[in-house]
């Protein structure tokens, strides 16, 4: 699964991919293939915290740092560039991605995260003003899931992982609210579905049948 992931970042083209693990069979699984994998504290709080000291332990200078999740092997390498694009914008500091939801019930599912967000149709982008785990905004209207990657600015990242838990973040159990309580502007892409994620037995098996 992490194999495909970093496949697929590859094909974004976007720079080099590397693979922040914690544990020695991935590590060694990516290297078999031919990819770069970086060992980091099995301890940290975060996917945010890990690819922070990756970076650290790379000592390069990019300006700009995507997060691609290891339980999306599925991802289109068009969506990676959707969230690196928002990042042209000079005063955003942090892009993520959301698609519309389709499926009544993800409303009201609180494993699905929702985005409250000043959105431009047209441009498909907008700007989020909150994340949340109840059906967000209320009223008529889409609602949009949203999808946990994220492409930072350097200096974004660098500040985000000096912040302290925000009251926000431990009451809705996501992090993303620690940058807009602090200030930090997150810029949202809307795609066009969100892409699978493996969090079961039942959604692994899915996957299988849809990359083999």
């Amino acid at each position: 699964m992490i194999v495909h992931v970093w496949e697929r970042a590859k094909r974004a083209n976007l720079g080099e991919v590397y693979v922040a693990c914690c544990e020695s069979a991935v590590e060694e699984v990516v290297q078999q293939h031919g990819g770069q994998a970086i060992m980091t504290d099995p301890d940290l709080p975060s996917g945010t915290d890990r690819i922070y000291q990756a970076m650290q332990e790379l000592s390069v200078d990019h300006e700009v740092v995507i997060n691609v999740q290891g339980d999306l092997p599925s991802i289109d390498p068009a969506v990676i560039q959707s969230a690196a694009g928002l990042l042209e914008d000079s005063a955003v500091d942090i892009g993520t991605l959301a698609a519309k939801i389709t499926r009544e019930e993800e409303i009201t599912n609180p494993n699905v995260v929702k985005i409250a967000m000043a959105l431009d149709e047209s441009a498909k982008r907008g700007r989020a003003l909150y994340f949340s785990r109840s059906a967000i905004p209320y009223g008529e209207g889409n609602y949009y899931h949203h999808i946990g990657l994220y492409a930072y600015r350097r200096s974004a990242l660098e500040r985000f992982v000096t912040l302290p838990e925000s009251s926000l973040e431990k009451r809705e159990k996501l992090e993303q609210l620690r940058a807009l309580e602090a200030g930090m502007r997150i810029d949202v892409g809307v795609v066009d579905a969100v892409p699978l994620g493996v969090d079961t037995p039942e959604d692994l098996e899915i996957i299988k049948k849809e990359i083999s």
